[in-house]
């Protein structure tokens, strides 16, 4: 089975370390300086670091792309984080 995903990038050298030591606590598989990778047994997990990403985006420049699907990913933006949840709350309703 698929476990969902998500994966973040940054061009600025250390925001992805910051942000995730100053709002997120999550163990981390694959992380560099500039890009980083968690996975979610629970994807309603999702919801609370798609928002902190969103809500902090001025401070911390972090592009979030969401990993649902075997090949398929969905950037996370402003404009589409309200549907995202929707989906994810409708999706995994445990």
């Amino acid at each position: 089975m698929f476990i969902p995903n998500l994966n973040l990038f940054s061009i600025n050298l250390n925001d992805i370390n910051n942000f995730l030591s100053k709002f997120y606590s999550k163990n981390i598989t694959s992380f560099s300086n500039q890009n980083c990778k968690l996975n979610f047994e629970n994807p309603t997990e999702l919801v609370s670091i798609l928002s902190a990403i969103i809500d902090n985006n001025e401070t911390f420049k972090i592009t979030a792309w969401l990993n649902l699907d075997n090949e398929t990913f969905i950037k996370v933006t402003e404009n589409n984080l309200d549907e995202i949840i929707k989906y994810l709350y409708e999706r995994y309703p445990y």
